[in-house]
């Protein structure tokens, strides 16, 4: 059987919901031998009248009846589909997957994902958290819409990289080492200490070693942890000096639980970035949250 029309399905499927010719052509906005004429293809192309006039308009063969079943199922699927388009559209339904790390999570997306759960409390918004190594692996499979990582990250061609807040490493200990306090150290004091590092998976422990190695220091945790949150506890009871950002410090810093220790130099700053594929075409409410954060759903700066 050749190819059908499916022009012809919808037309016979609003013949057949109207019993009526003149009432489907009204409408479909089209003129009734157009209606006629399309009813007359499908049955020829089917090789079976689907319709018998009647006075008051037409009514289904038994053949008709039974194609009608399943076309009606079908174009209720299709109108269904496009309400659900329309609703994402509208912001009305819908789901973003954001992938980020414990520290861009806690400290950047978590008061925006508050702002925009207010105002769109439809959404789902499904967070993948994981490293930044980890993120934009997830990015390049397609796993997550974009990604809140921290640098450095190596990005690729199709990747559009938007930098959206400063974030700055420091060493941080508590009472335990307070002959340290006010003192400005070189970092190679560090290997005369006990040192609390993220584990080596996190582009926060690697960019703190590599800088670090630039001055000749190699660094032998006394503890790898997975959190940063984790690294402040065990500071907090004087197990070691810890490599953290300083944000996760930043309440103990200033109760004088912790105090940050002073070097001649500063490891320099890094950022927190948003990172989406250029290459696949974002959701309405992923480019919504996006444009929320101040970046067009291509990943350049919104004006």
């Amino acid at each position: 059987m050749a190819d059908i029309n499916l022009e012809y399905y919808k037309i016979f499927y609003y013949v057949g919901k109207l019993k009526n010719i003149t009432l489907a052509a009204e409408e479909l906005s089209v003129s009734q031998p157009a209606v006629s004429q399309a009813v007359r293809h499908l049955e020829e192309a089917l090789g079976s009248a689907l319709f018998v006039r009647t006075s008051k308009g037409v009514r289904f063969t038994p053949e008709g009846e039974m194609l009608y079943t399943f076309v009606q199922r079908g174009y209720g699927y299709i109108m269904q589909g496009e309400r659900k388009v329309r609703e994402m559209l509208d912001l009305e339904a819908g789901e973003i997957r954001i992938g980020a790390s414990d520290m861009t999570l806690q400290f950047y997306l978590l008061e925006l994902l508050e702002q925009f759960h207010e105002k769109y409390p439809q959404i789902r918004v499904s967070v993948t958290n994981a490293p930044t190594p980890e993120t934009l692996k997830h990015l390049q499979d397609g796993k997550i819409d974009f990604g809140v990582v921290s640098t450095p990250i190596h990005s690729r061609r199709d990747w559009n990289v938007t930098r959206v807040r400063k974030i700055q490493d420091v060493f941080v200990a508590g009472k335990k080492f307070r002959d340290l306090k006010g003192c400005v150290l070189k970092y190679s004091r560090l290997e005369d200490f006990p040192v609390l590092c993220l584990e080596k998976n996190t582009s926060t422990r690697n960019y703190v070693d590599e800088f670090l190695e630039k001055s000749g220091v190699k660094l032998r945790p006394e503890f790898e942890l997975a959190t940063s949150n984790m690294l402040i506890q065990f500071a907090r009871k004087g197990l070691g000096i810890a490599s953290v950002v300083e944000d996760f410090a930043e309440d103990f810093l200033k109760t004088g639980e912790l105090f940050q220790l002073e070097f001649e130099e500063k490891i320099p700053a890094r950022e927190f970035c948003v990172v989406t594929d250029g290459r696949i075409p974002v959701s309405a409410a992923a480019g919504k949250l996006l444009d929320m954060i101040g970046i067009c759903p291509a990943g350049k700066p919104a004006r």
